[in-house]
């Protein structure tokens, strides 16, 4: 790529709004940033994301111009980016990056000129480097999916059992009672037993790898923390662990943030980075993967910037080289 892309976001007062406006002012391949929210335009960026003081100091915008961008990224409420695109004209030498799930699956909203390419490296990177509309993951469908795709790849993924808790983070900044520090903090509970939102992505892409898709049972569960996801997948399996092991390093060899770890792995390994860290276990006849995340970098913004450097001919990697929160 030889200048440097010109990017607009809409809705930047978010989570995952701010997580892009922190990587991408960093990111050696971008020049403008153009920061947008209807709820606080007018105000310095850095009164929202308070964090970014002296860095960011402008103001948000009310509205983007889409005439004198390369890239927009959709950081909006579910349904709002259809929404967006069914009252908006952007110009054809606009590429789109959609965080939200608007556009992940639904066959029914993925037709003629709205055709977006699944932004999952892992499963379509070929596809990514040649996208002009993607349709970022879910943060909880990028952790099963990684614990998921090699198993489905070598066409032996079985009726599968998950369990997954998440931090605060992921349930985004508008008010719920499950988000009072008074109801969080000492506490853990399940949501949306078997029902989330993000198994039919999830079930989409396998049925890319695999012919027939065995039922998903996920338990999802809130946690008592900020930020990441921990997963854990048992499904049957006929070899050892060396087999399943050999297994996942063929499919992710090429794969730069995804890694297999032989010693058990926990959440802050991977907490302010954009990496996935997988460890396999067999015992009776199973085979359990752990996948950890950070939700709202790998789960989304930081693989929204990965998608861009597909996008736009960069190095996957750049910008992404972050420092793990160790202690």
């Amino acid at each position: 790529m030889e200048s440097k892309i010109r990017v607009g976001i809409l809705g930047a007062a978010g989570f995952t709004g701010g997580e892009l406006l922190r990587l991408l002012l960093r990111h050696p391949g971008v020049e403008c940033i153009m920061a947008q929210s209807e709820s606080q335009a007018g105000k310095a960026i850095s009164s929202v994301h308070r964090d970014l003081l002296g860095e960011l100091d402008a103001p948000f915008a009310a509205t983007v111009d889409v005439d004198s961008i390369d890239l927009l990224f959709l950081c909006k409420g579910h349904g709002a980016s259809r929404a967006f695109l069914n009252e908006t004209t952007l110009p054809s030498k606009v590429r789109l990056i959609d965080l939200s799930m608007d556009f992940r699956w639904q066959p029914d909203q993925v037709t003629g000129e709205l055709d977006f390419v699944y932004g999952l490296p892992e499963l379509h990177k070929e596809k990514l480097v040649e996208a002009h509309r993607v349709a970022n993951p879910g943060c909880f469908a990028t952790a099963i999916q990684l614990a998921l795709l090699p198993l489905a790849k070598a066409g032996c993924l079985k009726n599968t059992h998950l369990t997954g808790i998440t931090g605060s983070t992921g349930a985004g900044q508008q008010w719920q009672d499950t988000l009072h520090f008074s109801w969080r903090a000492n506490n853990i509970s399940p949501y949306k037993s078997l029902t989330h939102q993000h198994l039919g992505e999830i079930q989409a892409s396998l049925a890319t790898l695999q012919s027939e898709v065995p039922p998903l049972y996920f338990i999802p569960w809130r946690g008592d923390f900020t930020r990441g996801i921990f997963v854990t997948a048992v499904t049957p399996y006929e070899g050892d662990l060396a087999s399943a092991q050999d297994l996942f390093h063929t499919y992710y060899e090429t794969a730069p943030f995804t890694h297999l770890s032989e010693q058990p792995i926990d959440l802050k390994q991977v907490l302010n980075t954009n990496k996935c860290l997988l460890h396999l276990e067999v015992e009776a006849g199973q085979l359990v993967v752990h996948s950890a995340l950070d939700n709202l970098l790998k789960g989304a913004a930081g693989q929204a910037v990965q998608n861009m450097n597909l996008m736009f001919g960069m190095e996957e990697t750049t910008g992404l080289q972050l420092k793990p929160q160790a202690f």
